[in-house]
């Protein structure tokens, strides 16, 4: 019994107007016996171990073979600040109002003359000229467990009201499929440090196929997976070898005439060196090592570079310590696992300001910033009032106004875009939306913003909806 999905299993769940291929779900558990010489094809062309490459491979081989571009070495990392950080007491201070809004936290000038920072982030303060802060975040509907709603840029993405929302794509998934791996010797989008699946959004209506490679640990992320052994990956690839006759007799027009040979591409993808080597923190100098330092997200994003330097399109990494609903959800400190802005927040803003500017700093030197896009945000804000829910001084959640900082990515940075009401409640200038963040990475990587996607009844589906435009601040 391989692990595909069951043909029964997937009638029910595309309905009986989908071909039964789509998706191929190789990652789903019901398992597929292998009975019938349909069964046999489907699980030849699931690929190796797990991993749908074969399209992506086709279509860059199509497209190199008639001279047309296969695209840029353009990435993104997203730095996923899971459970929501307070705006107010990171990067919307509001110095001068009352305590019980400003909060515990005093605020220090930047590069850029009247723009202020918590206390806490001296070396983005320095580093301002080269960032650019969103302060008018707008993050209507967006909730956590799951953190889809930012992810996907899709108000409607929230599974607690919306059953429907589980489907929809997350923006990496989309660069996945339109964009690909920069070498598709490694995954296009991977995500590190994932305490909890919920944290982060996935392939939906795309198919599994473009669901994040996922990582364990900084130090042992590319074993492969338990009771996979190199010996019954042979044995997977002599089973896709010996699909020849098969595929033949079925497809006599030849239109599978190479899956050979991304069938190949596929199994290297698990175990060719370069991907193992990605994935490898021990080649880095000692140097480079203890300048990002011992934490294990200053290590994740030190992973983050190597990866995209080695042609992953997409990092996401779950900047968390507990699989509860994130450790930015900071509800008090009277509360736990969250803790408050004092205990709990602020033994988090040193590490994430040393992990953020030291990445940027290490792109730009190895002269990867201007093709990487770096992107710091979380679900929502905080509450503008401080001590909520019976705490001393937490914050509840905000699905209202966030902010979110950038870098890279070959955009002009130096500024800052929108505000916020005196307490930092509402967006008082230049709404951004979650569209015209995903219309920004889009544009970022040159895929066209018309383009739809199809769910399980076959209707198309724009990308980028209720008029998402890239921030014209930016370009």
């Amino acid at each position: 019994m391989l692990p595909f999905m069951s043909e029964s299993a997937e009638h029910e769940h595309r309905g009986p107007w989908r071909h039964a291929f789509t998706g191929f779900h190789p990652r789903v558990r019901e398992g597929l016996t292998v009975r019938s010489r349909r069964g046999l094809l489907k699980a030849g062309l699931a690929g190796m171990a797990g991993l749908s490459l074969p399209d992506l491979l086709k279509i860059r081989a199509k497209a190199a073979a008639t001279g047309k571009s296969v695209g840029s070495n353009k990435s993104v990392i997203l730095l996923w600040m899971a459970g929501g950080p307070s705006h107010i007491d990171t990067w919307d201070p509001k110095p001068g109002v009352p305590l019980e809004v400003r909060g515990p936290f005093a605020t220090i000038p930047t590069k850029l003359p009247g723009v202020r920072l918590c206390e806490h982030y001296p070396k983005q303060a320095a580093m301002m000229d080269k960032l650019t802060l969103i302060r008018s975040m707008v993050c209507k509907g967006s909730n956590h467990q799951p953190n889809q709603v930012m992810q996907t840029a899709n108000p409607d993405c929230e599974p607690r009201t919306n059953p429907a929302a589980k489907h929809y794509p997350a923006i990496a998934s989309f660069v996945a499929k339109h964009h690909g791996a920069n070498d598709p010797q490694v995954p296009p989008h991977v995500a590190l440090n994932v305490k909890d699946r919920t944290h982060i959004a996935w392939g939906g209506y795309l198919g599994k196929r473009y669901d994040p490679f996922i990582g364990d640990k900084a130090t042992d992320l590319f074993k492969l997976p338990k009771g996979l052994t190199m010996e019954r990956l042979e044995s997977r690839r002599s089973l896709h070898e010996q699909m020849d006759t098969l595929r033949s007799d079925i497809d006599l027009a030849g239109s599978m005439e190479g899956l050979d040979a991304f069938g190949q591409q596929a199994f290297d993808l698990v175990a060719g060196a370069k991907a193992q080597a990605a994935f490898d923190l021990k080649r880095e100098p000692a140097k480079v090592i203890e300048r990002y330092g011992p934490h294990d997200w200053a290590r994740q994003a030190l992973l983050a570079r190597r990866l995209v330097e080695s042609g992953v399109s997409f990092v996401t990494i779950d900047l968390s310590n507990h699989s509860a609903s994130g450790t930015w959800d900071t509800h008090g400190d009277n509360i736990p696992p969250y803790g408050g802005i004092s205990k709990g927040l602020k033994p988090l803003l040193p590490v994430f300001d040393h992990l953020f500017t030291t990445l940027v700093s290490d792109l730009e030197e190895r002269g990867l910033l201007d093709e990487v896009l770096v992107i710091a945000m979380g679900e929502f804000g905080r509450t503008p009032t401080i001590g909520t829910q019976g705490s001393t001084d937490g914050r509840n959640h905000w699905p209202v106004v966030s902010s979110v900082m950038l870098a890279g990515g070959g955009f002009r940075h130096g500024q800052v875009i929108g505000a916020t009401e005196w307490d930092a409640g509402d967006v008082k200038e230049r709404p951004v939306t979650p569209f015209d963040l995903a219309a920004t990475i889009y544009h970022h990587f040159g895929i066209p913003l018309d383009t739809t996607y199809e769910d399980f009844t076959g209707r198309p589906n724009f990308m980028v909806m209720n008029g998402g435009r890239p921030i014209s601040e930016l370009i």
